[in-house]
């Protein structure tokens, strides 16, 4: 026999949710803390000198110290890399968003034999490590003369990331209604017409979505840069902060502002795509 005074499953579920919500407040600071901390502690870093950092890690620089950011900033040591990475994420993500979208619309809106199969050997290369094939790339890259070349770097990051962006755009485009082809067929519109002049601009959410993921790598990439380029003009800017932090080791706080000074162009590219990316993601989720 139950007693009267226990709650029942409808009483307790409130109260449930009353301790849920604080929890999950908790955990969003802690994490955002253990983001933010590290940011805010390279900026104010950067601000100081070595011997400030050695006495007072954690606190506010005293004298400030701005020569650190600016030495850097007049300095092509940072803006050449800068250059590189951001000619190299662009060629790549242009590159590997066409040959992924018209590979993906096949995909998609055409019955062909052995088109699973395909979709499948497609889906595996999310499965096959970067790592592994970084000798027989650059044996390959030697060969046909692309070692210190751009396209050295461009041409391997378009094809490793062809296996995710053909998978999104695949779903995407499966989501557009049979209709809209029928009625632009019947209108005269071959099927690469309806592919450049409908599809693709219907399916702006999950192109910016490829073209974030794309950029990302692309900047955030550093062994295939390190392996190919020998030449110092080439280097991106993850290959900048390494040979920065060797040439100024002794020198934390200037590294640490080079450090800072690399993340801004990210942080400033993430934060005005952030809304595409997640916008993209979730497009193609239901059909109508």
């Amino acid at each position: 026999m139950k007693s009267q005074n226990q709650p029942t499953p409808a009483a307790r579920t409130p109260r449930l949710q009353f301790l849920r919500v604080p929890a999950l407040h908790l955990i969003s600071i802690f994490v955002g803390a253990f983001i933010v901390v590290p940011i805010v502690f390279g900026i104010l870093g950067g601000f100081k000198d070595t011997g400030q950092l050695s006495v007072n890690a954690f606190g506010l620089p005293d004298p400030w110290v701005p020569e650190n950011y600016t030495d850097i900033l007049a300095s092509k040591d940072f803006w050449r890399p800068l250059g590189n990475s951001i000619v190299i994420a662009v060629a790549t993500t242009v590159l590997l968003v066409l040959i992924a979208a018209m590979a993906a619309f096949v995909l998609a809106r055409f019955a062909f034999p052995g088109r699973e199969v395909l979709s499948m050997v497609f889906a595996t290369g999310l499965m096959f490590p970067f790592a592994v094939a970084i000798l027989p790339l650059y044996m390959m890259l030697r060969t046909i003369g692309l070692v210190d070349s751009p396209w050295g770097v461009i041409l391997p990051q378009a094809a490793f990331g062809l296996p995710m962006t053909i998978i999104i755009l695949r779903q995407f485009f499966s989501t557009i209604p049979g209709q809209v082809e029928e009625a632009a067929t019947i209108d005269g519109c071959s099927a690469f017409g309806f592919f450049w002049r409908i599809l693709l601009p219907m399916a702006r959410p999950a192109l910016a979505t490829v073209s974030v993921l794309a950029i990302v790598s692309s900047w955030n990439n550093f062994m295939l840069p390190l392996v190919i380029f020998n030449d110092p003009n080439w280097w991106t800017l993850p290959l900048g902060v390494q040979q920065f932090h060797g040439q100024y080791s002794s020198d934390t706080a200037k590294v640490l502002a080079y450090v800072v000074l690399s993340m801004i162009p990210a942080l400033l590219f993430y934060s005005v795509a952030e809304r595409h990316l997640i916008g993209g993601l979730t497009s193609g989720s239901v059909k109508e």
